[in-house]
């Protein structure tokens, strides 16, 4: 990673301005999964034991621009004190006079966090007026939400134009595991993607082509790619105006894409539905692919034995329903057997599937970003990486 860090730069003494991905789970007024509060503790940690003064900011949801009190990230204040050991200061807003004057106040050493930057609308518009506003509360700024780095808004890209900008340790983790697993992966480098659909993905299976030794479909994109073959998926999913562009993926991953031998097929998509393992070229009419077969899960074994770099984005099948599980949870597995190999799992739904595996601790690196490290597997530059200083 060629991008300047924390490391970097003296904080001693200066408001540092750090964009963090605090996006997480609320209920009852409570956070009910930290993960992402911890993953950015290191950075915190660091900046406090540096005698920094660290303002952090981060959205919650989808409030639209408008203060949704549901959305506040108070419940977050408090977690992440409870995680510090020391208090965690609340602000009633992220920028503003009341705001300013927080910020005034703090000691080297304290934290502030300021409220959902998406209470208001400019910063999904990334509009320069209100990214210099919250540029005016540091003197330095740090990004580590890598979750939030495909996206050009005030707090992740517009801030940057005002301020040096540097990369957390979560940023930098990121960026070196996914950035090696993409320019000087260890070979032989298994590729595995899931989910429902191909349109997402059509972008990542052409940049990974040209990087894997062997790349394993599995999931709902499975189904157009199979139907492309000339099988009959009955009720599965298929995207019907993706068929062309996966029969020239076909076409141009010969010997390097394999797709399902068997399927797990449903009556009906019901978590209780009646269900049976099938042939890809015997899927019943009126039946649907809800899962990978016991065969291809051997073949996907098989392929996956000796890999040294594995990048898993997406899951085998509706793993939300356990009779559908089995796939899914039997590559969490694999993945967390094989020796010496660096696996790295992107996207919510793979991270949500390890974790039920219960295998998570296994895995080489576990990506907090579901739509960056899907762009960035595309080879997509992201805005907010892209505007930090170089070293």
């Amino acid at each position: 990673m060629n991008k300047k860090t924390v490391r970097d730069i003296d904080v001693k003494g200066k408001r540092v301005l750090m964009r963090v991905d605090f996006n997480v789970p609320l209920a009852d007024g409570k956070v009910t999964d930290d993960t992402r509060i911890r993953a950015a503790l290191p950075t915190i940690q660091y900046l406090i034991e540096q005698g920094a003064r660290v303002i952090l900011m981060s959205h919650l949801g989808r409030p639209k621009g408008e203060v949704k009190p549901e959305l506040s990230l108070k419940p977050v204040a408090e977690r992440l004190s409870e995680l510090l050991g020391k208090p965690v200061k609340m602000a009633p807003d992220c920028v503003g006079p009341e705001v300013e004057a927080m910020v005034a106040e703090l000691q080297p050493g304290d934290v502030l966090l300021l409220e959902n930057t998406r209470f208001h609308p400019e910063e999904r518009k990334n509009d320069p007026a209100f990214a210099q506003q919250l540029a005016k509360l540091g003197d330095i700024y740090v990004n580590d939400a890598f979750g939030s780095a495909h996206r050009a808004h005030a707090s992740t890209e517009g801030v940057a134009h005002y301020l040096p900008a540097v990369a957390g340790f979560l940023m930098e983790k990121e960026l070196n595991f996914l950035g090696k697993a993409l320019e000087a992966p260890e070979r032989p480098f298994v590729a595995i993607l899931g989910g429902a659909k191909i349109s997402d993905k059509i972008g990542v299976v052409k940049n990974l082509l040209g990087k894997v030794n062997a790349l394993l479909i599995g999931g709902g994109m499975a189904n157009t790619f199979l139907q492309a073959q000339g099988y009959d998926m009955a009720e599965s999913l298929v995207e019907q105006d993706s068929l062309d562009t996966a029969r020239s993926l076909l076409e141009e991953g010969k010997g390097k894409i394999f797709l399902p031998t068997d399927l797990v097929v449903a009556d009906a998509f019901d978590a209780d539905a009646n269900s049976k393992v099938v042939s890809v070229d015997g899927v019943p009419a009126g039946w649907r692919a809800l899962d990978i077969g016991p065969e291809t899960v051997e073949h996907f074994k098989s392929k996956l034995a000796g890999a040294k770099t594995v990048v898993w984005n997406g899951p085998m099948g509706v793993f939300e329903f356990p009779a559908f599980a089995k796939g899914t949870v039997a590559i969490a597995r694999t993945l967390a057997e094989l020796e010496d190999a660096v696996t790295i799992i992107g996207g919510g739904d793979s991270v949500a599937a390890v974790k039920q595996a219960g295998v998570a601790d296994k895995i080489t690196h576990i990506s907090t970003g579901g739509g960056a490290s899907l762009e960035f597997l595309e080879g997509k530059t992201l805005p907010g990486v892209a505007v930090l200083l170089d070293k």
